[in-house]
């Protein structure tokens, strides 16, 4: 459904009109105060109802900003989510859900590192499973976990897990690491002025998304010369 967003300029003039209207008040006012006889001061009632004039025009500029930032999110950010249904992205995000008896990630390393440490961590932050990849060049992993906890208990379907990434080089400084979730983008909603997507079972938000792809278009492509582009390595457990 297409939302048809306020005219800026329209929203404008509003709130100049209402910060000029504001401006004009607190000179009469402190003119009011400055210029009043001494011998007979402003009554305390009128100086009150005043006041709660002044107020009301200062809760008038937030309600605008408000509707305005209202606006913007939902005729800009709904629609460019919608736009996203049934294909495939990628977003940066570090939790997954366990589908199928596996839960799957990519990360991006920064530089080469020569220890790498991946932790799934539970709901309540804890770690189930631990893991240290041996490929660990710099650039694109993905990492499938089996669903399996440090006990080796096989995880119920459907929870939501965490995957965090450490890794050092050769001389134990820390090298950047960045999780990501990649796949098709099922569902479209707006939540306390976010919009999110559904992905893999989980919400993202839309603005995280870095890089989208046609389901079709992809199937159809041709596969990757070896010796142009180097593959992403598979780290399992």
């Amino acid at each position: 459904m297409a939302v048809t967003p306020v005219s800026s300029s329209a929203s404008d003039t509003g709130r100049t009109r209402l910060i000029e209207s504001y401006d004009t008040f607190m000179k009469l006012l402190t003119a009011q105060i400055q210029n009043q006889d001494p011998l007979k001061p402003m009554d305390s009632t009128q100086f009150t109802q005043q006041l709660v004039q002044m107020t009301g025009v200062e809760q008038q500029l937030l309600t605008n900003d408000l509707l305005e930032k209202l606006i913007q999110n939902t005729s800009s950010g709904i629609q460019t989510a919608v736009s996203l249904l049934g294909r495939e992205v990628r977003a940066v995000h570090d939790t997954a859900k366990l589908q199928n008896g596996k839960a799957e990630w990519s990360y991006k390393l920064g530089a080469n590192a020569s220890d790498v440490t991946l932790e799934v961590l539970d709901e309540y932050g804890r770690v189930v499973r631990t893991v240290k990849p041996t490929e660990n060049g710099a650039g694109d992993h993905t990492f499938t976990w089996d669903g399996k906890d440090l006990l080796g208990a096989q995880r119920q379907n459907g929870g939501t897990y965490t995957l965090r990434v450490t890794a050092k080089d050769s001389t134990g400084a820390a090298v950047s690491a960045t999780p990501f979730v990649k796949g098709l983008v099922t569902g479209v909603e707006q939540t306390d002025g976010k919009t999110l997507i559904t992905v893999n079972g989980v919400q993202i938000g839309w603005e995280k998304v870095t890089s989208i792809s046609d389901v079709k278009a992809a199937e159809n492509e041709p596969p990757a010369n070896d010796d142009e582009d180097e593959p992403s390595s598979q780290q399992s457990a």
